[in-house]
């Protein structure tokens, strides 16, 4: 009798372990570069079961220069797309096509202009003294163009960014793209020097950057599906930041191996350093933080340097009923 009770025990566990996996619905994310520190977040939290505790299975699907993910989100492909800064949540508003930001998981984009150090270019108003702007096509057509109008940068400097930083090493007097997080780790290594860096937003280009979007209808049919992957998302970024991202180094570097030890750990001290991922709103709302504040200041910024068309229903392009919860701060050492 005993035998039989220990038996039907064993098979109600069983039972209910099976039913808590199929219970975890499949989700992919798909990234919009090799995976590198600045999907910590992410990875972290597939490493340590923060996604799984509630709920969700999620693959991360790396991605690359061949990859566009946007399509894949829209084919349905995917569920949750990693996008860039809002200038194409933006766009896509004006293309009528139903993608939603969720979530922003820098506070900051992480582009840098970069200079020589005692050149003469050590502040930000000495850069209009440059004698060349290194910049690629993306970079001129948004951010600089805004320099141009807000600050009265000189648009005939521009010379091409090839993604070589020899030409800016080479050239003392020039001025150089980068993000924070890479480009300057570049250059210490290649030119033995630490350039001067200046945060764009740091100076008022203050779009959200590394964005979570997701389908229109996934969040009106599976919300919490999406409430889920935001949450544990922010989770994910304070634990990577201030835990222990061991796990999730590991992930990154199966999934990107030509990436090192020290370029991961450059990455999460500048993020650090700069507030890419924690600062500002974040200190009371949290990771992932957005605010129609800011939204329209970009917005109307991108407006006035005639970067995005006026009339725009900007808050088509994001929700913030997944976001400013306070999720994850009792995690923050």
């Amino acid at each position: 009798m005993k035998t039989k009770l220990l038996m039907s025990v064993a098979a109600l566990s069983l039972l209910g372990a099976s039913s808590l996996a199929s219970a975890q619905e499949k989700v992919t994310f798909q990234t919009n570069w090799f995976a590198q520190a600045e999907h910590g977040g992410y990875y972290q939290s597939v490493a340590d079961g923060t996604y799984k505790a509630c709920g969700l299975d999620v693959t991360i699907a790396m991605g690359g220069p061949q990859v566009t993910g946007r399509p894949l989100l829209l084919a349905g492909k995917i569920d949750f797309y990693m996008g860039g800064n809002m200038l194409q949540a933006f766009s896509a508003v004006q293309e009528n096509i139903p993608v939603v930001i969720v979530a922003a998981s820098f506070q900051k984009e992480p582009q840098v202009l970069m200079s020589h150090p005692g050149e003469g270019l050590d502040t930000w108003e000495s850069l209009k003294g440059a004698e060349q702007y290194i910049l690629g096509d993306e970079g001129f057509q948004s951010y600089f163009q805004w320099m141009i109008t807000e600050f009265g940068f000189d648009p005939a400097k521009r010379i091409p960014y090839t993604f070589n930083p020899a030409p800016f090493i080479a050239n003392k007097k020039s001025v150089q793209q980068g993000y924070v997080t890479s480009e300057p780790y570049a250059v210490e290594k290649e030119g033995g020097f630490v350039p001067n860096q200046f945060l764009l937003a740091d100076y008022g280009f203050d779009t959200y950057a590394t964005t979570i979007e997701t389908m229109r209808e996934t969040i009106e049919k599976r919300p919490e599906v999406v409430k889920c992957f935001v949450d544990g998302s922010a989770k994910g970024w304070y634990n990577y930041l201030y835990g222990d991202n061991k796990a999730a180094n590991e992930m990154i570097k199966k999934d990107n191996p030509e990436i090192t030890d020290e370029q991961i750990a450059f990455s999460i001290e500048q993020m650090k350093k700069f507030g890419i991922v924690d600062s500002g709103d974040t200190e009371k709302l949290g990771i992932g933080a957005m605010t129609d504040e800011r939204m329209k200041s970009f917005y109307d910024k991108m407006v006035a340097a005639k970067v995005l068309p006026e009339g725009i229903d900007i808050k088509k392009a994001y929700t913030l009923d997944f976001v400013n919860k306070g999720v994850g701060l009792d995690l923050k050492k």
